[in-house]
């Protein structure tokens, strides 16, 4: 199992999309492909099984193929985070434990989802988890999914538990940028922004780096931020993140693993079936991103993707198989 410290979690992270066959079942070679994608694009690495990866749709013997195959096809280009988030505690054990034998580099703390929970079933929930494992652990706030860390819950808990290293963010709340950057400086954890909106007001709020849903298919736009803010130049970051919000004002007419996919299917990777019907409504709303996305990514740094065998193609199929 490879070893991991405070200090080497930085810079941005693709919270990978699962590729699916006709069947909805995960399509392993495909995920390849997309992993080879953004690692190519220079992440610093991948995050598996997290909102984009839409975890819920899938079993965990399926998410811990996943960070098996993640891991030996990343060695030495990239860490691996393994989110591990689930309804309950026993299935997020036992992905857990199935994260660490594969030799992921941290693990990710998704709040469960479902019912509504207090502060102190969050604290219960995360301790219990955290003493489970003898791997670096991160925080999940994914407030539009799941049950939400309030600020000061974080704080206790990453300021108490000796592996709990760091948090990712997805709320987009600007007010709590500061209080937990101050905490991070006093007690040492990682803060990584979740919501790609925000990412330069948190970087220059002193967070650590990105985990993002667009850098799968759109990684040189998520570097290029973290880099020109790393490097001081702050009119180009703010001139790429104006350039992002454009690209998010379309993508949240969709549910966004939706969107993400259907873009990295524009960029040359088809990624299968989409878990739901698409209405007419719908089919439309895609054919219009569509066609901008063509015109946005023009103006673009992007390598375009060259794929021999088998093209999958991103729509929804009426002749699913029974799972």
């Amino acid at each position: 199992m490879r070893t991991q410290t405070k200090s080497s979690l930085n810079g941005v992270f693709a919270a990978l999309i699962t590729p699916i066959g006709e069947d909805g079942r995960v399509d392993f070679e495909t995920f390849d492909q997309v992993a080879n994608f953004v690692l190519d694009r220079k992440v610093n690495g991948i995050v598996l099984g997290g909102g984009t990866a839409e975890y819920p749709h899938f079993t965990v013997e399926e998410r811990a193929a996943l960070i098996r195959r993640a891991v030996a096809l990343t060695a030495g280009r990239g860490q691996v985070l393994a989110s591990i988030g689930a309804s309950s505690i026993y299935p997020t054990l036992r992905l857990a434990n199935e994260a660490v034998a594969a030799g992921a580099d941290a693990l990710l703390i998704t709040m469960p989802y479902f019912f509504r929970y207090a502060q102190e079933d969050l604290a219960a929930f995360t301790a219990e988890v955290c003493a489970s494992v003898p791997v670096p652990c991160l925080l999940y706030n994914l407030p539009g999914f799941t049950n939400p860390i309030e600020v000061q819950t974080a704080i206790d808990l990453l300021s108490s538990i000796p592996n709990l290293v760091g948090m990712k963010d997805s709320s987009g709340n600007v007010a709590a940028f500061g209080p937990l950057a101050a905490a991070a400086a006093q007690n040492g954890f990682r803060l990584f922004v979740g919501e790609d909106s925000v990412i330069l007001p948190a970087l220059r709020a002193g967070w650590d780096g990105i985990i993002s849903g667009i850098a799968s298919f759109a990684p040189e736009i998520i570097t290029a931020i973290y880099h020109s803010h790393q490097e001081g130049d702050q009119a180009r970051a703010e001139a790429l993140q104006s350039s992002l919000a454009e690209v998010i004002a379309r993508i949240v007419q969709l549910p966004i693993p939706w969107a993400v996919r259907t873009l990295l299917a524009a960029r040359g990777i088809g990624n299968g079936p989409l878990h739901i019907p698409l209405s007419k409504h719908r089919q439309d709303q895609i054919g219009q991103m569509l066609s901008w996305f063509e015109d946005w990514k023009k103006a673009q740094p992007f390598t375009e993707v060259s794929l021999t065998g088998n093209h999958k193609t991103l729509s929804y199929s009426a002749k699913r198989k029974a799972s």
